[in-house]
């Protein structure tokens, strides 16, 4: 349903999503991230859609052209919030396993879930785009969703991973012209979970980082998960906790054995299946469960 920007401050389209996964505690609703167009990007003008595989039952989306974020509403918030971002390589979305399983969990421990459907495929900068949106829009609608403005982080997985890093780091950055109903000037997440980031460093080298990856002062705490067998190396979350012990900013590191790249949510009978919950141990750690931690 659209509403024009005489009926409200500002419009955008809602549905009601049904059928997604049951086991959610409540119906999500969908936001349209750019109701008066999406920026130019010179992605082809296809439809979105779906494409569902046989192999590991995964979920893959490509083709959004029309990006979007749903919101997962616990029964009993507690007024944390976190921007979920799937990985595929900037060219797909890993939406379940890596989506909305994941917002299922997070919900189940009282964090609103927010899983975003970025543009794919399509240049690095338009997903960045997209979660500055996506943030911006939390924060506006913070208040009705009982979301605490100073607890809004981010979790992504290898290029969902990749881009929550360069959110954190480039947040304030923009590439297009903000609209004050839907935007904020800052958008820096309060805190971030990168699991498996990619493009952090060279592929196939161990390092250094990658001249894009530059930690400040001012950057949000980081919780990083890895597998030292992945073929994306788990050095460059390595040397991404290196750079924050120097510029002071919390980070707490989880490099597993054995996982290699891509788990997300799928169980593999080995340590690494604990992840979700050494992530939920640091959230409550840092306040942000209860808001104890925030400034």
């Amino acid at each position: 349903m659209l509403f024009c920007r005489t009926c409200l401050p500002y419009f955008f389209c809602i549905t009601i999503l049904l059928g997604v996964s049951s086991r959610l505690t409540a119906e999500p609703v969908v936001l349209d991230l750019w109701p008066d167009g999406v920026p130019a990007s010179g992605q082809k003008a296809e439809p979105s859609e779906e494409v569902r595989t046989n192999k590991n039952e995964i979920l893959r989306i490509t083709n959004v052209t029309q990006p979007q974020m749903t919101v997962y509403r616990p029964d009993d918030p507690n007024g944390a919030a976190v921007l979920v971002c799937p990985g595929g390589g900037y060219n797909i979305l890993a939406y379940e396993h890596e989506g909305t399983d994941v917002c299922e969990f997070l919900t189940q421990h009282g964090v609103t879930a927010i899983l975003l459907k970025y543009r794919v495929p399509s240049p690095r900068e338009c997903a960045l785009q997209d979660a500055q949106r996506a943030l911006g829009l939390i924060h506006h609608h913070a208040e009705e969703w009982g979301i605490d403005p100073r607890r809004i982080g981010m979790l992504g997985f290898s290029a969902g991973g990749h881009l929550t890093v360069m959110t954190c780091l480039h947040g304030s950055e923009r590439t297009y012209s903000m609209d004050e109903s839907f935007d904020v000037k800052d958008p820096t997440p309060s805190f971030a979970i990168p699991v498996y980031p990619a493009y952090l460093v060279e592929r196939g080298t161990e390092g250094p980082l990658l001249t894009d990856v530059i930690v400040k002062d001012s950057s949000p705490p980081l919780c990083l998960v890895h597998a030292a067998d992945d073929p994306w190396t788990a050095s460059g979350s390595f040397l991404l906790a290196v750079e924050c012990k120097k510029h002071g900013v919390p980070c707490e590191v989880h490099v597993f054995a054995k996982g290699g790249h891509g788990f997300g949510m799928k169980e593999k009978g080995l340590p690494v299946d604990t992840w979700p919950h050494r992530v939920i141990e640091w959230m409550d750690s840092m306040g942000y469960l209860t808001g104890s931690g925030s400034n």
